[in-house]
């Protein structure tokens, strides 16, 4: 049987790219490291290390178990910080996930007033889109991610989670200040069949949802532009080169040169929630972040 310490060790001198390396980052002795690593690739029966001039690095096996050893020590490390939650209360680490407008909204304020009664409790945040972030909480990486989904349409995070519904957001429609609609009382999707559009990447849901929501209004968007930071998207918009869709969540900011309309009769609305693993216990830490994140969603939802 693997053995996770030495197995912490091998992912330590991948890593750091030696073993000297790895001795500080474990407080270990260098020879105490080596022979972790021999020890290891005797128990798996082949080598795991390469070793030049220039330092070390994995061979294929090596690198196969460095990747096994992410997920098993991430796994170790989540039951750990549980059993101390669990146990104390105001101990451990809470890891969490966030899709960027979240991040940059919802989460900061949630993560204050969190630290504000747990200090002594060490949180982390990793950030990316919902495909990107939903293996990896499956997988026991985070203990809470915030993920997105859009109503009505067939792709689904997948099994594995549980779901803490937090709040609907609606996209806005962004316009230079000049344009004609800008003037208009209301703006209908159909009305803009003949505008550029300005878009996050085409691969991210949010692109994908604004194609289908063209597609039920009759149109294919011509796309002249694409920008996964919805700040370079609204200074596109400003320049008169195209329109776009932007969540609410991603417009706490909004250029004096833009026009932020709602759509009529209404915008596509993607639904915001807190997530975690299914089966995993709801940690004191956890419930505490779930309770700070609705109390947060409640003061920043707006109307749809």
């Amino acid at each position: 049987m693997l053995n996770a310490a030495r197995l912490n060790v091998l992912r330590e001198v991948v890593a750091r790219g030696s073993f000297s390396g790895a001795a500080d980052a474990l407080s270990y002795s260098q020879s105490a490291v080596s022979q972790a690593i021999a020890t290891l690739e005797g128990e798996v029966g082949t080598e795991l290390i390469e070793r030049d001039r220039g330092g070390v690095r994995p061979t294929a096996a090596g690198a196969a178990l460095v990747t096994h050893a992410e997920g098993i020590l991430g796994r170790m490390e989540a039951a750990e910080n549980e059993l101390a939650a669990i146990a104390g209360g105001e101990a451990g680490r809470l890891r969490v996930a966030s899709f960027p407008s979240a991040g940059a909204t919802l989460v900061p304020h949630a993560i204050a007033a969190f630290r504000a009664s747990h200090p002594g409790v060490e949180v982390t945040l990793a950030e990316g889109e919902p495909e990107e972030i939903a293996p990896r909480l499956r997988a026991g990486e985070f203990d809470l991610a915030l993920l997105y989904e859009f109503e009505g349409v067939g792709e689904r995070l997948g099994a594995g989670i549980r779901r803490f519904e937090l709040l609907e957001d609606p996209m806005r429609l962004a316009l230079p200040g000049s344009h004609p609609l800008a003037q208009r009382e209301r703006v209908r999707l159909e009305d803009l069949r003949d505008e550029s559009w300005v878009q996050t990447s085409v691969a991210g849901p949010c692109a994908r949802h604004v194609v289908r929501s063209c597609h039920a209004a009759g149109f294919e968007p011509r796309v002249a532009f694409e920008s996964d930071d919805y700040q370079t998207v609204q200074g596109l918009v400003a320049a008169g080169v195209g329109v776009g869709l932007i969540p609410q969540l991603a417009l706490s900011a909004v250029r004096p040169d833009i026009d932020i309309r709602a759509l009529h009769p209404s915008s596509p609305v993607r639904k915001v929630f807190a997530a975690t693993r299914r089966g995993a216990p709801v940690t004191p830490a956890v419930a505490t972040m779930l309770d700070t994140l609705r109390e947060v969603a409640r003061s920043q939802a707006q109307p749809s």
